[in-house]
């Protein structure tokens, strides 16, 4: 099986590098909380207070990295927040993906962040409920 293929290290790579999208990627896309188009662009997502919630996300990513086999229903929490995103980032796409030219003209990186941030969180959610799944069916290998 796939799990067998991927150890607890690299399984605990992937939460680093979840949190390292969440992080990283919002400190550098939001220019350390100060790029205002990313709150005038969806302010139900990333307003000031959302942005430093994505932040916390990811970092509570990296606070498991390593003991994640101990909290699988923290982890199927994990997987819910990240669909949650996907889904809001598809939606806002429907609605306002015509909108990608204008905010580009003002900020590329911004743009491009809204074109493709929810592919990531759903990745991540697929990462995330299919480690839950593993764990809680008995398939997760010992502490490694």
């Amino acid at each position: 099986m796939i799990y067998n293929v991927l150890s607890d290290r690299t399984i605990a790579r992937g939460f680093i590098l979840a949190g390292a999208f969440n992080v990283v990627g919002m400190l550098l896309v939001s220019k350390f909380f100060t790029n205002p188009l990313l709150d005038a662009t969806d302010p139900a997502v990333f307003s000031w207070f959302g942005q430093v919630a994505i932040v916390l996300w990811g970092l509570a990513y990296l606070a498991v990295a390593r003991t994640y086999r101990h909290v699988p229903y923290l982890v199927i929490v994990f997987s819910i927040e990240k669909m949650v995103y996907a889904t809001t980032w598809f939606l806002w796409l429907l609605r306002e993906g015509h909108s990608l030219k204008s905010i580009a003209s003002e900020s590329l990186e911004t743009a491009i962040f809204f074109g493709v941030y929810g592919a990531g969180a759903f990745a991540f959610g697929i990462f995330f409920g299919w480690v839950a799944l593993k764990i809680l069916t008995g398939k997760c290998n010992s502490v490694a």
